[in-house]
């Protein structure tokens, strides 16, 4: 007896969309092997992972990236990591970064408050700022777009103080005249050393103070001045970095400014050997929160503020975009030198002279990166490029900056008359959109800049001071060593 067979037919429009389907799925496949596959043929695109939008970001890929950015670099900070990846970010979107005169070299003419013509002319006008400076809110805003990012960084008072004993030891007369570079001496009695006038006192004192345009010898009873300052970088700076919390400081970064994961992808510089450094007892912490207060204050409140802030991105979306940027890196070393990080080496041990960092004196290593010197001194790839810039110290890295803009200004201005061909009163009051409530000439109320030639706002000598405060409490940290 036959059993009759029942077919089922399947629909000829059903049919079409699961053969889409299995075809989709062969290119995804496809495509991921080959990613994997030619891995070692390093591409920048092939680490491009900013369409992972694992935080709620109102229609992402409406919005294109902002690119004014003014980054105040502050001392000792990992401040260095994020200049490089600033760099790197204005280089990839052909954008200007202002770069100082030759006269102030790589810095704005630091301890002086900045003024508008230690911009070298040739990298006018600025899409990007982001060398050492004394803050000067007018003047940089006076030369910065009306839309300018403006963003900072801090460092935990105790670690960071400990770090500008040891790398500035040779050079601020504060520390270079106690016995043995002893920090317990210095600390025991810091006014037996320190000199408010010298020129290297604000490495002494109240750093971060010093660099955001404030008074650094204010005594810790003007609690008014502290909690006035804290409020006017408030309004100033809409992102204030945590060295501690670097990854996540990035990963806000990136939300803010609508950047990829892949722009802020990076290696950290200017680190000291574990030789140099040392650990420091609970009892020179609080000493050294003690004599730098309005430091301490300004960290409290920052690291505070960054919490909330990451609180409201949401911590585990937060938690998982810190890892996919790890792991990116992390690739992308591989690719770059063979290995998960880079190889740390000494000064000395770097073969290749153009990316051996600046050392501050003897006693202090800092460590760098070697690069084949075939590579870096010959024709290079795009990713091999990469690579370099990855790695290259900030000395080294303005030097090229300078040359590629300085290249570009002569091409675009060499056809136009000696008038035209000076862009600096064009572009600064004509050009770019300013700040019409600014004016040359005047002065914040909270943080006045110095006269020119005069580093310090020091007020006469104060008294010591004791008071001690906690550091707010956050998760594992992420920073750059430094």
């Amino acid at each position: 007896m036959l059993i009759p067979v029942t077919r089922h037919f399947v629909p000829v429009k059903q049919k079409m969309m699961s053969q889409k389907k299995l075809f989709v799925v062969c290119i995804a496949i496809s495509t991921v092997s080959l990613l994997l596959h030619h891995g070692g043929h390093l591409s920048w695109k092939a680490f491009h992972i900013g369409s992972l939008n694992l935080c709620s970001h109102p229609s992402p890929a409406l919005k294109p990236k902002h690119t004014n950015v003014a980054f105040l670099k502050t001392h000792k900070t990992a401040s260095t990591t994020m200049q490089n990846i600033v760099f790197r970010f204005a280089e990839r979107n052909n954008l200007t970064v202002a770069l100082p005169v030759p006269s102030c070299n790589h810095q704005f003419c630091y301890p002086t408050s900045f003024k508008t013509h230690f911009v070298h002319p040739h990298t006018l006008p600025p899409n990007i700022i982001s060398s050492h400076m004394r803050f000067n809110r007018t003047e940089v805003q006076w030369l910065m777009p009306n839309d300018t990012f403006y963003i900072t960084i801090l460092r935990e008072p105790g670690s960071m103080f400990e770090s500008l004993f040891s790398y500035y030891n040779q050079y601020c007369v504060s520390f270079k005249s106690v016995p043995n570079a002893s920090l317990e001496a210095f600390l025991d009695d810091p006014l037996r050393y320190y000199r408010p006038l010298e020129k290297s006192s604000m490495y002494a004192r109240n750093t971060l103070t010093f660099d955001l345009g404030g008074e650094k010898d204010r005594p810790s009873t003007d609690v008014a001045y502290a909690e006035a300052f804290v409020a006017e970088v408030e309004r100033v700076f809409p992102l204030v970095m945590i060295t501690e919390y670097f990854d996540e400081s990035l990963v806000l970064l990136r939300h803010l400014l609508n950047w990829d994961l892949d722009d802020i992808i990076y290696v950290k510089l200017n680190m000291r050997t574990l030789s140099s450094k040392r650990s420091l007892t609970p009892d020179l912490s609080a000493k050294i929160r003690a004599w730098n207060s309005l430091d301490a204050r300004l960290y409290d409140h920052f690291n505070a503020s960054l919490w909330r802030r990451l609180s409201a991105l949401g911590l585990d979306c937060v938690a998982r975009e810190v890892r996919l940027l790890q792991q990116a890196q992390e690739r992308l070393m591989r690719s770059c030198f063979g290995r998960r990080m880079p190889l740390l080496k000494s000064a000395a041990q770097i073969e290749n002279k153009s990316l051996r960092p600046w050392q501050p004196s003897a006693k202090v290593n800092i460590v760098g990166y070697d690069f084949p010197v075939n590579l870096s001194h010959g024709f290079m790839s795009q990713a091999q490029e990469l690579c370099l810039k990855l790695i290259l110290p900030e000395l080294q890295y303005t030097k090229d900056l300078l040359h590629s803009q300085s290249l570009r200004y002569r091409q675009r201005y060499q056809h136009r008359t000696p008038q035209q061909s000076h862009p600096f009163q064009q572009s600064i009051h004509t050009v770019l959109p300013r700040h019409p409530q600014v004016r040359h000439g005047q002065q914040s109320a909270v943080a006045p800049g110095p006269a020119p030639g005069n580093g310090s706002t020091s007020t006469p000598k104060p008294a010591a001071e004791t008071k001690n405060q906690t550091t707010q409490p956050g998760p594992k940290s992420s920073q750059p060593g430094k």
